[in-house]
């Protein structure tokens, strides 16, 4: 895949400057997020799940000591995530986590913002452009349709947002048709062309006695159980007719626009707060989202269990069937029938797998939908004990 910035202006200026003030502060900002993740990592004790700890050892190619000192950076992540941004308001440009989870970064444009980051341990970034106008320039992109554009997403690291297209040809049409500024635009092109994950035959849950999907979460409408999914696997009134799922019926369903769906079954069935890991189970214990660089699970009925990050929010995917907002990116990889399965971070809930590019033996990349939205739009309950 390459990328390019489509003026002269490159990142690699905004990213020196973002590096040279982040490196000033990084002592002091790393003694007070070592003590937050102390505090945090001590709460994790008898609380990981069994098997979590090893999987993130095998994952990121580290030491289970080391796997706990990821979980404890990402749980000060997700609070300075609920913090940060209004703390420092207008000049909030964003935050992620450093690939060997050892830093928490946060982008400003302001640089009076930075000994406030440092004291939260932080480690501040200046850039150009704050995250109000990189959002701006996307919901602007959200009301194209070009062909050989296939979605868009905010890079928080490059302070960009990336235009993802077939050609230049495709990406240059995107920007003369938005008439965003073209210094906030970064094009990759050589990617393959998204697609929703669509069924193929075989077990989880069967559609229509004709296609298959995966399981999300279990929920309750009242006192009506039932499981969330992705959209585009059924609509309304489709009804569930075999697989390991039990047999149900669509009561909502919502794509493109969003990716998601909600499947009633009978009363008595049983509902667990569990996810299959296909060499165990994960239980469910809430649906706190996790930070950009965190790392997440997904688990879906064609290929398993597989492990990755979380690489930008409020992705736009534009589908052959149409296009979807609000998706979370990841580098995690799914193939088709894994539509609708589970994205989980440690026990929190996460979302249900949308559609992607790549498959799980080169990679690639897989959007979710976030749970969270579904459960308000249908006044769902996520199962949790």
């Amino acid at each position: 895949m390459k990328r390019q910035r489509v003026l002269a202006v490159t990142a690699a200026s905004a990213i020196a400057t973002a590096l040279t003030l982040g490196t000033a502060g990084t002592p002091a900002s790393a003694e007070i997020l070592d003590a937050k993740a102390a505090e945090a990592r001590a709460e994790l004790t008898g609380k990981v799940a069994p098997g979590l700890v090893e999987e993130l050892a095998d994952t990121f190619g580290i030491t289970e000591s080391e796997a706990y000192d990821r979980l404890a950076v990402e749980a000060v992540a997700a609070d300075l995530l609920e913090e940060v941004p209004d703390s420092i308001e207008d000049s909030y440009a964003g935050l992620w986590i450093a690939e060997d989870a050892d830093e928490i970064f946060v982008a400003t444009t302001d640089a009076s913002d930075t000994n406030e980051l440092r004291a939260e341990g932080a480690t501040p970034v200046l850039v150009e452009h704050d995250l109000a106008a990189l959002e701006a320039a996307a919901s602007t992109l959200d009301r194209l349709a070009v062909d050989g554009h296939f979605g868009h997403y905010i890079d928080l690291a490059a302070n960009t947002l990336v235009i993802e297209a077939a050609d230049v040809e495709a990406a240059d049409a995107v920007v003369a048709a938005s008439g965003v500024d073209p210094a906030l635009i970064t094009v990759e092109t050589g990617a393959d062309a998204p697609e929703p994950y669509y069924v193929r035959g075989g077990d989880a849950y069967i559609v229509e006695n004709s296609w298959r999907c995966s399981v999300g979460f279990a929920v309750r409408r009242g006192s009506t159980p039932g499981f969330v999914t992705a959209g585009h696997c059924g609509s309304a009134g489709d009804q569930v007719t075999s697989g390991q799922a039990a047999p149900g019926t669509f009561q909502a369903s919502v794509f493109p626009g969003s990716d998601r769906a909600w499947v009633a079954v009978g009363a008595s069935e049983p509902l667990y707060n569990q996810v299959n890991m296909y060499s165990g189970t994960r239980y469910v214990y809430n649906a706190n989202q996790a930070a950009v660089g965190s790392s997440i699970c997904r688990s879906g009925s064609t290929t398993g269990w597989h492990c990755g990050t979380v690489q930008a929010f409020n992705q736009t995917v534009y589908y052959a069937e149409g296009t979807v907002r609000g998706l979370t990116r990841t580098n995690v990889c799914a193939e088709p029938g894994d539509s609708g399965g589970s994205f989980i971070t440690g026990n929190s809930a996460q979302g249900m797998t949308s559609g992607g590019s790549g498959n799980c033996s080169s990679g690639g990349t897989t959007y979710f939908q976030p749970i969270g939205p579904a459960l308000s739009a249908w006044s769902l309950t996520l199962v949790t004990s």
